[in-house]
């Protein structure tokens, strides 16, 4: 009886000893390769989010190297530099820039850990590949637009055209970017209006709002008046408007009177700029027209072409200081 037992568990023994040996192929050594390929895929993955990781924190809070930088940076500023607006640009472009890199690792090394691990299944990846790439190339012809508005966002993010909060115009329609994504842009305009802007149909990109901006005033004068003079009050109003501690922190450089723009038939153009911070020239403009118009007024300007005057400076008038039936017509603007 203890002998027929040995002999079964013998018998047992030796048959499940063949079966390992049979299958160890499956049961051992392909489930330890598929291990070692899952394994190495989260290893690989980790140091390539390190890798992005340290770029990106190294780009954001040191120096790049020259090569890299946009033109504007390149060009240097030493304002905005102090004011930390390049910086902050450049951490909010490289942690964007980033995540994008993160999520393309990702992909990729996902994809490619899921090629192994089918091969060592014994999927035949052949016929999946050249199903995938035909796919691909169907999809390719078919969302072109797609692509395109992908890359050009990529592009526009890398290159840092616009962000949140800048004023741009982008052709047919401008305003304030409210979102910047790989396919998409969204702008709100002055009207209120939401604009949703494709990144690949963005031909041309006029940003208001990076570096610096600058107020340009042109007045008309008519002739006879003493050019001289009028460009000193425009002067002494813009220099008065730069020291109040109200507008000082949004002007980077004295005011300057540039002098004769223009000359036409009935009247003389003076020019004066002023460098100010971005999205600071609209309000800016507003008050030194404001002052210049009524530092002319005090000063005694020649009057023969007041309206138009008015009309282009947009001053503070008092209609009721005009005699009666020295009235002439509104003239007519452009």
């Amino acid at each position: 009886m203890i002998d027929d037992l040995v002999t079964e568990l013998a018998t047992e023994s030796r048959t499940w000893g063949a079966f390992l040996e049979e299958h160890q192929q499956v049961l051992v050594v392909k489930p330890l390769r598929i291990l070692f390929i899952i394994l190495i895929a989260l290893v690989v993955r980790w140091l390539v989010h390190r890798a992005i990781s340290r770029a990106v924190r190294s780009t954001a809070d040191s120096e790049v190297p020259i090569v890299l930088k946009p033109l504007k940076e390149r060009l240097g500023n030493g304002v905005l530099e102090s004011a930390g607006l390049v910086s902050e640009r450049r951490r909010q472009r490289a942690e964007t820039v980033g995540s994008l890199l993160r999520s393309v690792a990702s992909l990729v090394i996902g994809v490619l850990a899921l090629m192994l691990v089918l091969g060592e299944i014994g999927f035949q990846l052949g016929p999946f590949i050249a199903g995938a790439g035909i796919v691909g190339v169907a999809l390719g012809f078919g969302a072109q637009n797609l692509v395109k508005d992908f890359l050009s966002g990529i592009f526009m993010i890398l290159e840092d055209q616009y962000g949140v909060g800048d004023v741009v115009d982008l052709g047919e329609v401008s305003g304030t970017v409210e979102a910047v994504g790989l396919r998409v842009s969204r702008l709100r305009d002055v009207n209120g209006t939401v604009w949703y802007v494709r990144n690949g149909e963005v031909l041309r990109v006029g940003n208001r709002s990076q570096g610096f901006a600058q107020v340009v005033l042109d007045l008309p004068v008519p002739y006879g008046a003493d050019l001289t003079a009028v460009g000193a009050t425009m002067t002494v109003a813009a220099d008065e408007l730069a020291a109040e501690p109200a507008w000082a922190d949004a002007v980077l450089e004295d005011p300057e009177l540039l002098g004769v723009e223009q000359i036409a038939d009935d009247r003389v153009v003076l020019r004066l700029t002023v460098k100010v911070r971005p999205a600071d020239q609209w309000q800016l403009a507003r008050e030194l027209r404001r002052r210049i118009a009524d530092r002319l007024h005090a000063d005694g300007t020649p009057r023969d072409r007041a309206e138009e005057l008015a009309v282009r400076t947009r001053p503070a008038r008092d209609e009721s200081a005009v005699a009666p039936g020295t009235e002439t017509p509104p003239a007519e603007t452009s």
